[in-house]
């Protein structure tokens, strides 16, 4: 679970405000201050910082174009900007202002959720890193920061550029850069004394597991997969004449992951595969060219190359890849519960002013469609719209540093059978459990994907 990358919020509070509002805390937001959005603890969320997190999410959504900044409550600059550029479009309708208008409070309100929660939850990473002395360096975040951004942006004119286009300055990087390193320290301290992974653990997994670690009976083929069974038929017979699959892979191949091994399509499992090619790959002599055999894919043309026979990966063979699982399935379980009561201490400590109340707020909207699912933090930061060539801790193509793959996957799902086989996407998905299809003694265990920041 990650949070997005955000900005500090460091104004004063309006005691003016706090005392008008006394008598209609609900209208005005309890005791936010006048000049501010939101108050978390004893931190202000200005309207100054909204608006210019407003303006770089306005920015990025422009992908290097006009940004149009929706000022509300009145829009006019957002009316006038959007007919502007509709005059400069031949062709383009005529739309009145009032439409204009209301195309701008639409874009206002979709902004405008995007950077209270980003900002909001800002607030809540600075001030649980502040309660467990969790502190990141400047020279931490500037080495980070320089190592991305030589990475994103090889050339100096083309980060120059970004900055222009997303209307960021380099220090609302370099603090989402900070946000991230925070998280991830985060995430280490609360998962630390939780991944203890003993040797009864382990026995205690495989014995219970134990035909996740079997390996049936696989062959490996050399196939050529055509549209037509003409085409297969022509395959077949320059295969007959004595050309290589490789060659004739190239050139008639349809399938484009076997035909990028030369024609190889390895470890085919019983049973899981389209029903015509498993009969006929698991009933064929080795070494025998055979088809053309008519599936859902199209006419494949094949050889036995390789028959390998069934086997079991010892305890021994195992225990990394147990001990690896477990540890991966116990941070995520101690996160899960950190973020739980997380989310609940820190809406409990938030208070919005009554037009920019969203769900992380204490008085938030009884709907609210702002948050993710579940209510747990994960939006892109505002100017999710920026180039894909996005800097460091701005990217809303990558996953944030320390950031690992989603825990939605249920354990041992493998990828959707739609596709030949051979055409990739069959790993386990990360932190799921051992495949069925572990290699004999490799003792390599699935991809741990970095913990998954609260």
């Amino acid at each position: 679970m990650t949070l997005p990358r955000f900005t500090p919020s460091r104004s004063l509070a309006s005691v003016a405000l706090a005392t008008a509002c006394a008598a209609v805390a609900a209208g005005c937001g309890g005791d936010v201050p006048a000049n501010s959005v939101a108050k978390v603890g004893d931190s202000n969320i200005t309207k100054e910082e909204f608006n210019r997190w407003l303006k770089n999410a306005a920015s990025g959504q422009s992908q290097g174009g006009t940004a149009v900044v929706p000022d509300a409550p009145e829009f006019k600059k957002c009316t006038a900007a959007l007919k502007k550029q509709a005059a400069g479009q031949k062709g383009a309708p005529k739309q009145s202002d009032a439409a204009l208008k209301k195309q701008c409070k639409q874009q206002f309100d979709s902004l405008k959720g995007e950077v209270m929660q980003f900002l909001i939850q800002s607030q809540w990473v600075q001030q649980e890193a502040g309660e467990r002395d969790v502190e990141v360096s400047d020279a931490e975040v500037k080495k980070s920061f320089d190592d991305q951004r030589k990475k994103a942006f090889p050339k100096p004119a083309d980060y120059k550029k970004f900055l222009a286009d997303s209307g960021m300055t380099e220090d609302d990087i370099l603090f989402r850069v900070k946000l991230d390193q925070l998280q991830t320290k985060l995430t280490q301290k609360v998962t630390k004394d939780k991944v203890k992974i003993t040797d009864a653990d382990i026995e205690g997994y495989y014995k219970k597991n134990k035909k996740r670690f079997a390996q049936p009976t696989r062959r490996d083929l050399n196939v050529v997969l055509t549209k037509t069974k003409a085409k297969a038929e022509t395959a077949k017979k320059q295969l007959d004449d004595g050309k290589s699959f490789k060659t004739v892979s190239k050139k008639l191949s349809i399938d484009q992951a076997s035909k990028g091994q030369g024609g190889k399509l390895p470890d085919l499992v019983k049973g899981k595969q389209d029903p015509a090619l498993d009969k006929a790959a698991f009933a064929a002599k080795k070494g025998k060219l055979e088809g053309p055999v008519k599936t859902q894919f199209g006419y494949y043309v094949f050889e036995v190359a390789k028959t390998k026979p069934a086997s079991q990966q010892t305890l021994s063979e195992a225990r990394d890849t147990i001990r690896n699982l477990l540890r991966s399935q116990r941070q995520q379980k101690a996160l899960n519960s950190f973020v739980k009561d997380f989310r609940k201490k820190y809406k409990d400590k938030t208070k919005c002013a009554s037009d920019y109340r969203v769900a992380e707020c204490k008085n938030a909207p009884k709907q609210s469609t702002n948050s993710a699912p579940g209510g747990a933090p994960g939006q892109a930061p505002p100017g999710g719209g920026a180039p894909q060539q996005a800097p460091p801790g701005g990217a809303p193509q990558q996953a944030p540093p320390g950031a690992g793959a989603p825990q939605q996957a249920p354990p041992g799902a493998g990828a959707p059978q739609q596709a030949p086989p051979g055409a990739g996407g069959q790993a386990a998905p990360q932190g799921a459990a051992p495949p069925t299809q572990a290699p004999q003694g490799s003792g390599a265990a699935p991809s741990t994907p970095s913990s998954p920041t609260p």
